[in-house]
């Protein structure tokens, strides 16, 4: 039988985007993924159009037909990140009014600031410290908004992402461990005895999806926290460890110095140096209402997750059961 619900992923190519696609595929969902350059040869099941979020008409064109539209896009290493981030979603928000679409925002913890820490709950106070914290309050602040005027909102706020097809703007991939590598040292960004929050894409993905399947329940204006791992320096690596069966893999620092010199001439280096304060105090996200509406804890086992992310990038060789999902 052919389903009559239709999703549209915009960022579709990104790690949330086809985590996103391929979650809402196995819940019976026609997709429609849209992006600059499609990879029309991946994920099964997907159509693909070309579009810029940057471009109202694209969107709108996207979206004919949908009741959801996943808005997964951002820039590629933040760059242009300030000037891009609110048109990009305001295309979204209009597009989704037009055809009478709810629309999905996989949501960070850069809107809050220190006053909120440690423990984020849905309605913590945003005061962040960055500019792209208030960009992201200010995202959230227009999606608010839309909900009151009649469009449907869900935000589902997270840690830092990481999975198997999460290399490009992810802490994990890029600082903790070298993409088609072998892991021998973990370069911890903050001291060893700080917790940090992390998501799984996969467990977010289908989180979204599970949410979605019961969107008749859903607020108008959705918010839930989605706790994933909460996991010191040492536990992390630890982690890895495990997952690399790989005891003598060693805990190193961050080159927080060489961020520091190189980030006056690079962009991608300038934000994450403005996100350091992430990793001096402990951060995290409070999932009770979450667990409490889904009836489960989503969150696969962190070795389980922690393998299939080295194997995604090219850290660890591929077991059959990922290279079967990918």
């Amino acid at each position: 039988m052919k389903t009559s619900k239709t999703a549209l992923v915009v960022g579709a190519n990104g790690g949330v985007g086809s985590e996103t696609c391929l979650a809402l595929r196995r819940h019976g969902w026609q997709v429609r993924a849209m992006a600059r350059a499609p990879k029309t040869d991946a994920l099964d099941g997907v159509e693909w159009v070309r579009g810029d979020a940057m471009v109202a008409a694209d969107v709108l064109r996207a979206a004919q037909g949908v009741q959801v539209i996943v808005h997964a896009v951002n820039p590629p290493g933040y760059r242009g990140w300030g000037k891009v981030v609110l048109p990009m979603l305001d295309n979204s928000i209009a597009a989704a009014r037009a055809v009478g679409a709810r629309i999905v925002l996989p949501g960070t913890v850069y809107n809050y600031g220190p006053d909120a820490f440690p423990l984020l709950r849905e309605d913590s106070p945003q005061h962040p410290q960055t500019r792209k914290g208030e960009l992201r309050v200010a995202m959230e602040q227009r999606l608010e908004q839309a909900a009151q005027e009649g469009t449907p909102v869900l935000i589902l706020r997270c840690g830092d992402f990481f999975g198997p097809r999460s290399t490009a703007n992810s802490w994990f991939s890029q600082g903790l461990t070298k993409p088609g590598m072998p892991v021998r040292k973990v370069s911890y960004p903050g001291a060893l005895d700080i917790g940090h929050a992390w998501a799984y894409l996969p467990d977010v993905a289908e989180t979204l999806a599970t949410l979605l399947d019961r969107g008749d329940e859903l607020a108008d204006f959705a918010r839930y926290h989605f706790g994933g791992y909460w996991l010191d320096g040492r536990g992390m690596v630890e982690a890895v460890r495990r997952a690399a069966d790989n005891p003598d893999i060693v805990a190193g620092r961050f080159p927080w110095w060489l961020v520091t010199l190189a980030s006056p001439f690079v962009e991608t280096l300038r934000e994450m140096r403005k996100m350091r304060y992430l990793w001096r105090t402990p951060v995290q996200l409070d999932d009770t209402r979450l667990r409490a509406f889904l009836g489960k804890s989503p969150y696969t086992p962190i070795e389980q997750a922690i393998r299939c992310t080295l194997e995604g990038a090219g850290s660890l060789p591929a077991t059959r059961e990922f290279a079967s999902a990918a």
